[in-house]
């Protein structure tokens, strides 16, 4: 017989958990700071549950299709001049070349020890 199981966590806050008829749990919840607000989130499952939607989002859905408007017929002077309009807007301003970067520094030879004269 599957059955919801009511139970405190180690914060203290009440929680629940369904398990199925073979004894498996199928789901939990969060924790409730009352006990009262579980029972209540328990019975709200058992009346809603039958009647609920799945909502597989593993699936991809098709993207809709905007319904088909009636293309509106403009003068043939506003429909040229758009084009026109559009050419005459201000040039996009040229990207900056970026500076050439700069050639590594050579490691510098280190100075020869100097050998001491035996004394």
């Amino acid at each position: 017989m599957s059955k919801f199981e009511v139970y405190k966590d180690k914060k203290g806050e009440t929680r629940f958990r369904y398990r199925a008829k073979n004894n498996e749990i199928m789901f939990s919840s969060e924790g409730y700071a009352a006990k009262a607000s579980a029972m209540s989130a328990i019975k709200s499952i058992m009346k809603n549950a039958p009647t609920a939607a799945i909502d597989d989002q593993t699936v991809a859905k098709p993207a809709a299709k905007p319904a088909a408007k009636p293309a509106a017929k403009k003068p043939a002077a506003k429909a040229a001049a758009k084009p026109a309009a559009k050419a005459a807007a201000k040039p996009k301003a040229a990207a900056k070349p970026k500076a050439a970067a700069k050639p590594k520094a050579t490691a510098k030879p280190k100075a020869a020890a100097k050998a001491k004269a035996p004394a």
